[in-house]
């Protein structure tokens, strides 16, 4: 299981340092020894992909993911067109990672429509896929999009790309059309019994290389008896479940009961059962969320650099 590194919106910085913070985080993981990193779109904070596009830049090795963009903030062909630039920024290094997101943010935050979702996610890719054959014109009428425009960005790069895939239909598309699935909320039991079966069954079915499997998972270092309270501060501060029910079927599927309850905390031995566990289960990588812990920054800021120096202690693969 290879080790990269998942972030988020960065709130102890002030708004001025972010984006060059988050940069200097990309270089130091790449330099600890983390196979990737992955920005997610969170709402209202910096765009991910204009993100990536920096840190692909500033980087050498390091894998630079999305873990997601919306895909109904985007028309396809647009997202084609910044997934191509951005690759060639980064050299061949980067992953496009998109999903349909949540109810509550595409209609609520949004006010777009918010109906059939995966459907919209398989019309979604059949302009990805024509982009992304190389540069010509794209011509795809479906149920969702009607494009015929030419895409002139690269003949050097394609483009993988995962998907945020909870449900039965989404890990279908995942499997047989894309190259896995990054995750988010999926303890052990959901990735082994529900998971991995779906996903590699259309991945065969549709004659597709094994898929990738990317679990996203809050880590957090500190004292076996401080492991529930973490769990507890992480479900605070990541973002309960019963905000989006498409978590809450895809917890169904496992033990949890909300994201804090599928956390790596406790010491290192602790740690390193909890993530061996989900590289049993079948997940292929760890896309591991450091929650830092403490009751001021310059706590937080401790406990994020053990944690980190933990898992760098495991990179590339466990």
């Amino acid at each position: 299981m290879r080790i990269g590194l998942m972030v988020g919106s960065d709130k102890e910085r002030a708004r001025a340092d972010r984006l060059g913070g988050l940069i200097a985080d990309a270089v130091a993981a790449e330099n600890a020894g983390f196979t990737a990193f992955w920005i997610p779109q969170v709402p209202g904070y910096l765009d991910a992909m204009t993100a990536a596009t920096l840190i692909g830049q500033a980087t050498d090795r390091i894998e630079i993911g999305t873990a997601v963009v919306p895909i109904q903030t985007r028309h396809p062909l647009i997202m084609a067109q910044q997934a191509l630039t951005t690759q060639i920024a980064c050299g061949g290094r980067f992953t496009l990672g998109i999903g349909p997101s949540h109810h509550w943010i595409v209609h609520g935050q949004l006010g777009l429509d918010y109906e059939r979702p995966a459907r919209l996610v398989g019309d979604y890719l059949d302009v990805l896929a024509a982009s992304f054959a190389g540069p010509g014109t794209v011509d795809v009428d479906n149920d969702s999009y009607r494009v015929h425009s030419p895409v002139d960005v690269t003949d050097s790069y394609d483009v993988p790309i995962l998907l945020s895939a909870l449900g039965p239909t989404m890990l279908r598309l995942a499997g047989e059309r894309a190259g896995g699935t990054v995750l988010w909320m999926a303890d052990e039991r959901a990735i082994r019994d529900h998971v991995v079966p779906r996903i590699s069954e259309a991945a065969a079915r549709g004659g597709r290389r094994a898929p990738r499997i990317v679990a996203g998972v809050p880590v957090a270092l500190c004292a076996n008896d401080e492991a529930d309270d973490a769990r507890a501060y992480a479900s605070d501060v990541l973002g309960h479940a019963d905000f989006s029910p498409n978590y809450v079927r895809l917890l169904e599927h496992g033990d949890a009961q909300d994201v804090g309850d599928t956390m790596a905390a406790g010491d290192e031995s602790a740690i390193l059962a909890r993530l061996r566990r989900y590289r049993d289960a079948g997940a292929t990588e760890l896309a591991a969320r450091i929650v830092p812990l403490g009751k001021d920054a310059t706590q937080r800021t401790e406990s994020r650099r053990r944690t980190h120096e933990f898992l760098s202690s495991l990179c590339p693969a466990l």
